[in-house]
């Protein structure tokens, strides 16, 4: 998968790009790891049970430029794509992964951007 200014989830009507005033500091209190190669990535379950180590994460990379991103949801051990907004059973992954960016737009890290 490929870096984009303007990423979307498969089945998701919201379009997110970075905002054009983050900071590395502003990734880095929000949850980002800094990689090896100078990009940021952040991975969250969207399982809230303890237990569940089959659940689904996503997944959300920033380029060391600050200028692009990519974001997917994954199984636990990221080796196949997972559609939440494909079926119904996964409302509540759907709205954990909602929860996760809707903050990251508050905090100033992404914007939604119109289509």
């Amino acid at each position: 998968m490929a870096f984009e200014k303007n990423v979307s989830l498969k089945g998701s009507g919201k379009t997110f790009r970075l905002n054009e005033q983050v900071k590395r500091y502003t990734l880095r209190d929000n949850g980002f790891e800094e990689t090896k190669n100078g990009n940021f990535q952040m991975v969250r379950d969207l399982d809230n049970s303890v237990l569940n180590k089959q659940g689904i994460k996503v997944k959300i990379v920033v380029a060391a430029d600050l200028k692009t991103l990519k974001v997917s949801t994954t199984t636990s051990n990221g080796l196949q794509t997972v559609n939440v907004y494909g079926k119904e059973t996964m409302s509540a992954a759907k709205e954990q992964l909602e929860y996760i960016l809707d903050s990251l737009v508050e905090n100033g890290v992404l914007t939604e951007a119109a289509e």
